[in-house]
């Protein structure tokens, strides 16, 4: 899924965090929503501004901000001199 059709970062709103569609609603709050046990369906009803699309486009924003940060993690890692491809 693309996400980046459904998630908009904003300065001015809600701090710059990642919200859905330019709306108020974060990624995190859905996220935080998921990771507490609420299914996509119970969200969707308590947000109907809200679609399933956006669900998953949350869900992928997170996935790739992971997939990101273990990339970043292992380019700036020290590496131990054996293993340098500086040898």
């Amino acid at each position: 899924m693309d996400y980046k059709k459904y998630i908009t970062i904003e300065a001015d709103k809600r701090g710059g965090k990642p919200c859905i569609r330019g709306m108020r609603i974060t990624v995190y709050d859905v996220l935080e929503y998921l990771a507490s046990g609420m299914s996509a369906e119970e969200i969707l009803v308590d947000f109907p501004q809200l679609t399933a699309d956006d669900i998953r486009a949350c869900i992928a924003f997170a996935a790739n901000r992971e997939r990101e940060l273990t990339k970043y993690r292992l380019e700036t890692a020290v590496r131990p001199k054996y293993l340098s491809p500086n040898r």
